[in-house]
């Protein structure tokens, strides 16, 4: 059983927490919160844990095995650094951080003190992502393709009443790319590979990030763009092209609509695919496969697979933002 503790009591944790313990592979065992209250609110809706009000106690907690983190994503790189010393397995919500000298820092670190890492990407992990894959004819009958993920935050009120929530603050590493576009560019490197240049039209917000944009890859026979956003809501599907036909999805994560349309429109064909209740359940699933199966070379195989997906997506989306000159904190330290 993997005894996992948790940084970060927001939603989305307690939708992994959900979704671990569905798994049947998972404790709750610690909960670390700035405040205690706030803590045992959170633990306590699964059953009871430990708490912390301060990490170094934290990541003290001896039979706590494994620590999710869903801080703001700037302080990603140190808590999961310092989980990695005290020789905790690290699942670090997507983006998991902010540059490309982070993440390598982190994937060293994690082979040294024999632990694992995985970003928390949601999407690469469930079965339709998968099934899109399955269907994708070789480069050379790949034409484009066109994704979107632009759903508008209510965190944005905050910035037009002249605050600056984590969510929009380049102190905290955040914007439509370092958030939505993360879903974008798995589903672009996790189905076509590492594109060979990269392009990013950002439209700026008064906090300096990105409030959405438009994003070119391009590949040696075909380009693919992307739009994230979270200033204005969209409704469009996302496209992959091909010589004989189109793949229409309603989106790139929680796939759960997949159409073929051949070219001369005499076939349309509906691919099944079943979506969960929770969308974080595969990728539980998936993380404790690997965590109680270290010796499984089958598991190890995708293990490397994924962290080599974590490294070359935090490239891109680095690559991306620097194009659009978006800059945070955590490029200078």
């Amino acid at each position: 059983m993997i005894n996992l503790g948790v940084i970060g009591t927001n939603w989305i944790s307690g939708q992994f927490v959900e979704a671990a313990l569905a798994t049947k592979e998972y404790e709750l065992a610690a909960v670390y919160s700035r405040k205690l209250a706030t803590a045992q609110a959170f633990g306590e809706s699964f059953g009871g844990a430990e708490y912390a009000i301060d990490l170094e106690t934290f990541f003290g907690i001896q039979h706590m095995d494994t620590v999710y983190i869903a801080s703001p994503n700037s302080l990603h790189f140190e808590q999961a650094k310092a989980a990695i010393l005290a020789k905790k397995n690290v699942i670090v919500e997507k983006p998991a951080f902010s540059t490309p000298e982070e993440m390598a820092e982190i994937i060293d670190l994690a082979n040294t003190q024999r632990v694992f890492f995985f970003e928390a990407a949601r999407n690469f992990h469930e079965q339709g992502f998968q099934k899109v894959r399955d269907l994708l004819p070789l480069k050379n009958q790949i034409l484009g393709a066109s994704l979107t993920y632009m759903k508008y935050s209510s965190r944005y009120d905050q910035v037009l009443a002249g605050q600056e929530p984590n969510i929009f603050s380049p102190h905290f590493s955040g914007g439509a790319l370092m958030d939505l576009g993360v879903y974008l560019i798995y589903a672009a490197v996790g189905w076509f590979g590492m594109p060979n240049e990269v392009h990013y039209f950002a439209r700026p917000i008064v906090t300096g990030v990105d409030g959405l944009g438009w994003g070119i890859l391009r590949y040696d026979l075909f380009d693919v763009t992307i739009q994230p956003g979270k200033i204005g809501d969209s409704y469009a599907t996302s496209e992959i092209y091909f010589d004989q036909g189109t793949l229409v999805l309603n989106g790139v994560n929680a796939i759960e609509d997949v159409v073929y349309h051949d070219r001369n429109h005499q076939r349309r064909e509906k691919i099944e695919v079943v979506p969960m209740d929770n969308p974080m359940v595969e990728e539980a699933l998936a993380f404790a496969n690997v965590i109680t199966h270290p010796d499984d070379p089958t598991w190890g195989i995708r293990y490397e697979e994924w962290v080599e997906l974590a490294r070359n997506v935090n490239q891109v989306i680095y690559d991306l933002r620097k194009s659009a000159n978006i800059v945070f904190d955590a490029d200078t330290k």
